[in-house]
């Protein structure tokens, strides 16, 4: 009977840990710094009609790459990310375009791209076709690395 309790117990613990490490994890919504990469298949295009979110008709009417980035003003990885695609809007302006999108704000946009983990960086070439996603923090040369093997190369 003790070593029943003694399991029970175990197991109840296990189960609350799982529990909090999928809450933290899938819910809250921050992800890992070790990050996950797909790419699209070609002309597969990514098109939401929820506000501030990537449509194909905006990267038309820009005529611009986009870089979209999915997360939320209280993510640790989505805060340390902000400074760096604030410098990078900045720095390659009239280049390609970045966006950023609250999920938390606008979790129809989380929906639409099939967002798991933030932050989420998607590329979209100029047409609103889906290139590529990362998962979790993503370097500033590492991005500009993604762009290069994309076939974009951008000028500082």
């Amino acid at each position: 009977m003790i070593a029943t309790a003694s399991s029970r117990r175990n197991a109840i613990a296990a189960a609350a840990l799982a529990a909090l490490v999928a809450l933290c994890l899938g819910i809250s919504g921050c992800g890992g710094e070790s990050g996950e990469e797909s790419r699209s298949a070609e002309g597969e295009a990514a098109r939401s009609d929820s506000a501030g979110v990537a449509l194909s008709s905006d990267t038309d009417e820009t005529g611009l790459p986009l870089l979209l980035d999915l997360g939320s003003t209280t993510c640790v990885p989505c805060k340390a990310m902000a400074p760096i695609l604030e410098e990078m809007r900045d720095t390659f302006e009239g280049q390609f375009d970045v966006r950023f999108t609250d999920v938390k704000k606008d979790a129809a946009a989380a929906r639409t791209h099939g967002i798991r983990i933030i932050p989420t960086q998607i590329f979209f070439d100029e047409h609103g076709n889906e290139l590529f996603r990362h998962q979790g923090f993503f370097s500033r040369e590492d991005m500009l690395s993604t762009w290069e093997e994309l076939g974009y190369v951008f000028n500082e």
